[in-house]
């Protein structure tokens, strides 16, 4: 009997291992045993060994990038994980109505980034975009949102700030309501408050369910592209102002041809995440 259902849970499972060895092993192996060779998709492969990490880290384009990269995830890390937990907070309420107001927030996870990043784009044209007549009323001067470096930048934090708020309130918001209400109860009778209850109990509860959101969001911002690409139509933006890694990996790997050399920047940025990722999977283990 132990040998049928162990056959029985290998047959049911070895679907779902060879999709996960065709779909994602390969690939990953391919890209990696690429990013040793030259290849232009028509010539046959060239070994090269190391010469394309080589070029990679000569290359003054992706310090570049990997400097606009640092700064949107920073822009955005921070915002992200302050909104997302304020409509986590206001949500986790029993009010008539409140799934209206919750499925209105979770939207953005469901709809396509592209088609609201081009949707953002309208909103951000600086001579009759919506946000520059809104400024324009209020006395204020129209913003360069997009043809200026610097406001270029912030404007893709801004859509990706949009953009990873609802699944980061998802999954705060599943954290709170596994809060037993005992310990408000609990605390309440003490004479705590609101926000003593919130410092306190919700919080402290919420550390790992905050850091994986941490985690997630450096690595949405780190490997963002849809957004950057429909926003300043994958040039890198005026300037090169955002010109992020997901940018330099589609021109390199779709425009220039060079598929060894933009499978290399993949592996470099695999590396990085990991790194950012082990650290702060320490330091969050570190402060329970």
């Amino acid at each position: 009997m132990d040998r049928q259902r162990s056959r029985a849970g290998k047959s049911f499972v070895a679907p779902n291992l060879v999709a996960v060895g065709l779909f994602m092993l390969f690939p990953l192996g391919f890209s990696l045993y690429l990013s040793f060779h030259s290849w232009d998709l028509f010539r046959p492969m060239r070994f090269t060994g190391l010469a394309n990490y080589r070029e990679l880290f000569a290359d003054p384009m992706f310090y570049i990038a990997l400097r606009n990269t640092a700064v949107c995830t920073a822009l955005t890390l921070v915002p992200t994980v302050v909104i997302s937990l304020g409509v986590a907070v206001a949500l986790n309420r029993k009010l008539k109505g409140i799934a209206l107001f919750r499925t209105a927030v979770f939207l953005p996870l469901v709809a396509s980034t592209v088609a609201m990043a081009v949707v953002w784009r309208f909103l951000f044209i600086t001579d009759d975009g919506v946000l520059n007549i809104v400024l324009g009323r209020a006395g204020v001067r129209p913003v360069p949102w997009l043809t200026d470096p610097g406001w270029a930048l912030f404007s893709l934090s801004v859509v990706t700030v949009w953009k990873g708020v609802p699944f980061a309130t998802v999954i705060l918001l599943a954290a709170m309501q596994a809060v037993p209400e005992t310990l408000y109860e609990a605390a309440t009778i003490d004479g705590a408050g609101a926000w003593r209850r919130f410092r306190s109990i919700t919080l402290p509860l919420l550390r790992g369910a905050l850091s994986f959101v941490v985690v997630i969001t450096v690595i949405n911002s780190v490997q963002a592209f849809d957004q950057a690409y429909a926003l300043t139509d994958g040039n890198g933006g005026p300037e090169t102002g955002t010109y992020v890694l997901g940018i330099m990996l589609f021109q390199n790997a779709f425009r220039f041809y060079q598929v060894g050399y933009a499978a290399a920047l993949a592996w470099v940025v695999f590396a990085l995440l990991l790194v950012l990722t082990v650290l702060q999977l320490r330091l969050s283990r570190r402060d329970m």
